[in-house]
């Protein structure tokens, strides 16, 4: 398990080279879900998305012939992205591997920051190919197990907890679940009382699969979130879920987009769905403990383009 001191480690090994993003707290979202709401965004971290800190953290843990040989991650877009663009600043080769279903943008920025991106059919694909690169001498950048990738995702979780005010539930999207991890390692040393809840959208649900079985295991892939869509958690991921978190709720595809249109609209953020899955999240969670809650919101990630959510809009039928 990631203690506290790990990523107060990690907290300084980063500094300088990551933002400490704002915690604020959102009349918008506090009026639209009827009760009060404090977000940490990391929408405005380095690269867009929270996986600069991990990235970042696993870079600056290299050795010299590490370095020198170079690096390679699997991504559905923002792991990728932000590997990209730290590699890039730390003067470390990087490779990517993506899905061919990763965002055409996430493609575009790893390629422009000078990475090698490869191309597979699938996620599943990707993570063979990646495999293969690290036999031939690449050090794996995993997007979530990794302890150092943990422990750099748990800062956003030191963060919000030194920053925020009084908290009693907060929401954090699942993907592998390197950042409910962290964030929930942290969360609970320094706010022991305070209830940690992972979110999934439908299609990329392999922390809730996990729970269910047990352990983790291979799941099947529709959500059109390709961010949030790994083909499995591991077993570290789930060791933190399973003692730390209070549940994990799963939505639906069309319902994450019109959180992404609702955080646009009230809290005057640009989130991606994976972010935007929280909001009807909240809802349930706010059904279920009553009155007297408190929100936090990890908002992880802005990388989606305007064209993209309202494709997404158009196909669900959202305004």
């Amino acid at each position: 398990m990631i203690g506290i001191s790990e990523i107060e480690a990690e907290a300084g090994r980063i500094a300088g080279h990551v933002v400490r993003t704002p915690t604020v707290d959102s009349p918008g979202l506090s009026e639209l879900l009827g009760a009060p709401v404090t977000a940490k965004l990391e929408l405005l971290q380095r690269t867009g998305s929270f996986k600069a800190r991990g990235a970042t953290a696993k870079l600056l843990s290299l050795g010299g012939a590490e370095r020198a040989a170079g690096v390679v991650a699997v991504s559905g877009g923002n792991h990728g992205i932000a590997l990209a663009v730290m590699a890039a600043a730390l003067d470390v080769k990087a490779t990517v591997v993506m899905p061919r279903s990763a965002p055409a943008r996430a493609v575009e920025i790893a390629e422009a920051a000078g990475a090698s991106v490869r191309l597979t059919d699938g996620m599943d694909g990707a993570f063979a190919l990646a495999t293969r690169l690290q036999q031939e001498g690449l050090t794996l950048v995993h997007p979530f197990d990794d302890p150092v990738v943990i422990a750099g995702q748990g800062t956003v979780g030191l963060e919000f907890a030194a920053d925020a005010g009084e908290l009693t539930d907060v929401l954090v999207s699942i993907g592998g679940g390197g950042l409910i991890a962290g964030v929930a390692a942290a969360l609970r040393a320094q706010r022991p009382g305070v209830r940690v809840w992972g979110v999934e959208t439908e299609g990329a649900q392999a922390m809730s699969e996990a729970l269910a079985a047990g352990g983790p295991l291979p799941v099947a892939l529709s959500s059109i979130v390709s961010t949030l869509s790994a083909p499995s958690v591991s077993q570290l991921t789930y060791d933190h879920v399973s003692a730390l978190v209070t549940e994990v709720l799963v939505v639906p595809d069309r319902e994450a987009v019109q959180g992404s249109l609702d955080l646009a609209d009230h809290a005057k953020v640009w989130a991606e769905p994976a972010a935007g899955c929280l909001l009807p999240a909240a809802r349930k969670i706010l059904e279920r403990v009553g009155d007297g809650a408190r929100l936090g919101l990890v908002v992880c990630g802005g990388n989606v383009t305007t064209g993209d959510l309202f494709a997404w809009s158009r196909r669900f039928g959202l305004r």
